[in-house]
């Protein structure tokens, strides 16, 4: 692991590192204030009319939720912490074109109901690796966001001869993840995953004051989110007992060596993105959160197969501001590959 870390750090220079840290501490210090819409763009045409029921299907005990749209081979859209198949909602039209479009609600989140076996990271790989088995989808294109890109990128990891191509954006991944410690994330990041962790402060931030969706994803958009998608993404965690999902996932990103297993994850998938030799596609943003476009040089350096594409002003969750970009970029990549 001290390898990895090392020869990441060699990559991707410390100032960038900084730089992207201090765009998410920004950010994640904003929460803790009065919002102020003062630094927002104008309003964009996004819409936000109220999502659909979908399908479901029974995987592990769990009835999971998904909707889907279009024909062809799969293009398998995957959310991150704390959203669920709604925030691909305007992306998935432009998309569906190039083949059947299928989002899925992960454990816990969305529509799905809750796990059996808990929340944790490999919980949600097991849960993904059984959908996808059940609804026998191969010749998959992922798309990913936040901790759904780890997902994608473990999956086509281990599962490379049912994965054709990968498109990406602000995800939890290489070479940012793992860290080395604590204190290497800075005292404000630092000391926010120490909170996270801890099992007093870190229950009262995300069950309590609901901190993922009341703070945390009305502001790391650069819009300000309407009444309809607020209430969408709160539908599933309206009982805080509903919100065990939302703790587990900042509980599972990867420090000072812990969880063991998710480190584990985060090499191999750093492995398989510095040899594969499937298409890629990074959508980002300016300034971005977790891929600012100085990070973007190290994905374009290290991916073989990698394409880029700016898709305009943006923080973490850029799918609710700029879709039509996003699905106009996916869709010409995917005609052209």
């Amino acid at each position: 692991m001290n390898r990895f870390i090392s020869t990441a750090r060699q990559r991707l220079p410390g100032l960038v590192i900084t730089l992207m840290l201090g765009i998410l501490a920004s950010a994640l210090a904003a929460c803790a204030h009065a919002p102020s819409e003062n630094y927002k763009l104008p309003h964009a045409d996004v819409p936000e009319t109220a999502a659909p029921e979908g399908r479901y299907v029974q995987i592990h005990g769990t009835r999971i939720h998904y909707v889907e749209q279009g024909k062809g081979d799969p293009i398998l859209f995957i959310h991150g912490n704390p959203t669920s198949s709604y925030l691909w909602r305007n992306i998935m039209p432009t998309v569906s074109g190039q083949g059947r479009a299928i989002a899925i609600d992960l454990a816990g989140m969305g529509r799905s109901g809750k796990s059996n076996t808990g929340y944790r990271y490999k919980d949600h790989y097991k849960y993904l690796e059984g959908f996808i088995e059940e609804l026998k989808l191969t010749n998959i294109t992922f798309v990913v966001h936040d901790w759904g890109a780890a997902l994608g990128f473990d999956y086509a990891s281990r599962h490379p001869e049912r994965v054709k191509r990968l498109a990406f954006m602000e995800g939890v991944l290489p070479p940012i993840f793992p860290q080395p410690s604590f204190e290497a994330m800075g005292p404000e990041m630092g000391g926010m995953f120490r909170a996270f962790k801890d099992p007093v402060q870190g229950r009262r931030m995300v069950i309590v004051n609901h901190m993922f969706v009341e703070q945390i994803l009305p502001n790391f958009v650069n819009r300000p989110l309407g009444s309809v998608a607020m209430a969408e993404y709160r539908r599933p965690y309206v009982d805080s007992a509903d919100r065990e999902p939302l703790l587990a996932w900042p509980r599972e990103v990867p420090i000072a060596g812990e969880p063991g297993d998710v480190v584990e994850r985060m090499n191999a998938i750093r492995q398989f993105m510095v040899s594969t030799n499937k298409p890629v596609l990074l959508l980002y943003a300016e300034p971005g959160v977790l891929v600012p476009p100085a990070v973007v040089s190290w994905y374009r350096q290290n991916i073989p197969r990698i394409e880029t594409a700016f898709v305009g002003q943006g923080l973490h969750f850029i799918q609710e501001d700029n879709p039509r970009a996003i699905g106009l970029a996916i869709s010409d990549w995917m005609r052209r590959n």
